[in-house]
């Protein structure tokens, strides 16, 4: 653990959570609560992540929000928790409710047309299984391609994609092993903005994250709670706090948890 912001205070935070009348907890998925794998099917999380998590899910004046790249359904099948988080997904292009809701942004029907070609010509070019259409954009997982190979091919489809963005609202989004062309011009940063907005009274907040796409989340929570890099190696970035996983992770998590069970809830 190392505190990257000289101005933040570990157990000021989890003071915090113990004094707020809502406790919120913001955190993306792969990477993050699950490593990352060529195999994203049925990633699961870190050993020890999910007891917690459900922990969390029943405790009063707590919510759980998840801001995720994946589609949001997919994730709510992955987590399974009962009573159901509300996910953010697509990197805030859609929001599914603990209800069962989804909301979308509007999709430009030429982006749409632009995703889908682009789906169709990097599955023949680099095979179906490294190509991962999403609702509001297309991926492609270079993990598995080795060092240089992965380097290469990065290179050559960004090449191909950059002339493509800034028109119709379309972005290109690096991360951890991979690169997506986006439609929409919502990010996660517009997710945790959103959540907390709604929230009247003393909120206790922390984002966790680990990739380029999460830092729209460190900033947008800046002044409203602490801002938490998950990863292996440390790298440039606007968090408070560097956790390495799954052990340095957990122990956060496990305090979190503690801090908001020992809570008293006004809400």
């Amino acid at each position: 653990m190392k505190v990257l912001n000289g101005r933040f205070n570990v157990e000021r935070l989890l003071e915090s959570v113990r004094e707020a009348r809502f406790r919120v907890l913001f955190c993306d998925y792969d990477g993050t609560l699950a490593p990352l794998s060529a195999e994203r099917v049925d990633v699961r999380p870190y050993d020890g992540v999910e007891p917690i998590l459900r922990d969390l899910s029943r405790v009063h004046g707590q919510r759980l929000v998840f801001v995720t790249g994946r589609p949001a359904a997919c994730l709510r099948d992955l987590l399974a928790l009962d009573p159901p988080p509300t996910i953010w997904g697509s990197h805030g292009m859609e929001e599914l409710t603990p209800d069962g809701r989804r909301r979308t942004a509007p999709l430009d029907a030429e982006a749409r047309h632009i995703l889908d070609r682009e789906a169709s010509k990097m599955e023949s070019a680099l095979g179906e299984h490294r190509v991962e259409r999403k609702p509001f954009g297309v991926a492609v997982h270079l993990r598995d391609l080795g060092p240089e190979r992965s380097a290469q091919t990065f290179q050559d489809v960004r090449a191909r994609w950059r002339p493509m963005t800034g028109t119709r609202g379309i972005t290109l989004r690096p991360f951890d092993g991979g690169l997506e062309l986006c439609a929409g011009r919502r990010t996660k940063g517009d997710a945790v903005s959103t959540a907390l907005r709604h929230l009247d009274g003393l909120v206790a907040a922390a984002y966790l994250g680990d990739d380029m796409t999460d830092e729209d989340g460190f900033r947008a929570i800046r002044g409203r709670g602490a801002s938490v890099l998950v990863r292996e190696e440390l790298r440039p970035t606007a968090a408070d706090l560097w956790l390495k996983p799954p052990v340095e992770l957990i122990a956060f998590l496990t305090s979190w948890r503690e801090a908001a069970m020992s809570a008293q809830s006004w809400a």
